[in-house]
């Protein structure tokens, strides 16, 4: 097959191209040349912006495009359209985000997704993210039909992640000694290696595969617990777990998923249980966990100096351990 892929520099994008050249596809990148250029020496690479240059791709036909970076209606529309006549298959990469009440466990397809007031805004923020993932897919469908594909996946985690949410317990727990952690060892979490969702992602792209499709995981229930032992076993240490309760954490104003990634309060404990039954049905398969973890490990220890992006850092840690231990 021939694949436009609009972005294909940055996390899934490059593990999507990867994929493809691994499965033997032709690969066409279009992005603006502001990551990572050095990248994918061989491939053709059209160097524009989706709203003034899309012109830029000419004459050119392909199977199928992949957009992994719209983040506004208007310019998913533009490319939609454009791209129309020239590719039978359209794919874009939106997000879970797009539901509207995450109290409710078992959110599928189907599920009320969130509303923009005004749909000309285009502000990323935590309000409007959601809501304008969900116009990028209506412009999508509107244009392609039928042979329109959204994928929504959950946190994508693994090597190369940019956010290091996942990578911070990774981190963490490799560095030992007291770490604080959320109280909430039973409790469930969803995430997706980027190497299964980039797999996903050609599958359904090699079958013509059309529709809305959750893509998270993995395929059984995953407590916190036993992710944090899976870090332990991955790094060989032996940290001592000092343990938040949720009250504590937002007395403290400890902002969940960011400074505690992959822990949100039990009232938005729907981000957790999300329904990917249609997805396994249509093949979606996960590597082991302890791989995730290693490859992310392995990502992390590459990066020297790196600070991360994501967690508490290691003085806020050491202030709510203290305060901690002073109420016991």
């Amino acid at each position: 097959m021939k694949i436009l892929i609009i972005g294909g520099t940055i996390f899934l994008g490059k593990h999507i191209v990867k994929t493809a050249q691994e499965r033997g596809h032709e690969v066409v990148l279009f992005n603006r040349g502001k990551h990572n250029h050095e990248l994918f020496s061989g491939l053709e690479k059209i160097k524009g912006d989706r709203i003034s240059d899309l012109n830029l791709l000419g004459d050119r036909t392909f199977d199928s495009v992949i957009d992994t970076c719209g983040y506004f209606p208007r310019a998913v529309r533009m490319s939609a359209e454009f791209l129309r006549n020239k590719a039978r298959h359209y794919t874009f990469i939106s997000s879970i985000s797009v539901y509207r009440e995450f109290d409710v466990k078992g959110l599928n397809e189907d599920s009320e997704t969130a509303v923009l007031e005004d749909a000309t805004v285009e502000e990323v923020t935590g309000e409007t993210y959601g809501a304008l993932k969900r116009l990028c897919e209506i412009a999508a469908e509107e244009v392609y039909g039928p042979d329109a594909l959204n994928i929504r996946p959950g946190l994508i985690v693994g090597e190369d992640d940019p956010s290091d949410r996942f990578t911070y317990w990774v981190n963490r727990i490799a560095r030992g000694g007291e770490v604080a952690v959320p109280d909430s060892f039973e409790r469930a979490v969803q995430f997706i290696d980027v190497k299964d969702l980039a797999a996903f992602t050609l599958d359904m792209i090699e079958k013509s595969a059309g529709g809305i499709y959750n893509a998270t995981g993995p395929d059984k229930e995953l407590s916190f617990g036993e992710f944090l032992n899976a870090c332990k076993d991955a790094a060989g240490t032996y940290p001592e777990f000092i343990r938040m309760s949720e009250e504590f954490i937002l007395e403290n104003n400890i902002a969940p998923y960011t400074e505690l990634p992959l822990w949100v309060p039990e009232s938005w404990s729907g981000t957790d249980h999300v329904d990917i039954s249609k997805a396994l049905s249509a093949g979606l398969r996960f590597r082991p966990l302890s791989h995730t973890i290693a490859d992310t490990l392995s990502f992390d220890r590459s990066r020297s100096g790196h600070t991360l992006r994501s967690g508490l850092s290691p003085e806020r840690e050491s202030e709510l351990i203290s305060l901690l231990k002073s109420q016991n």
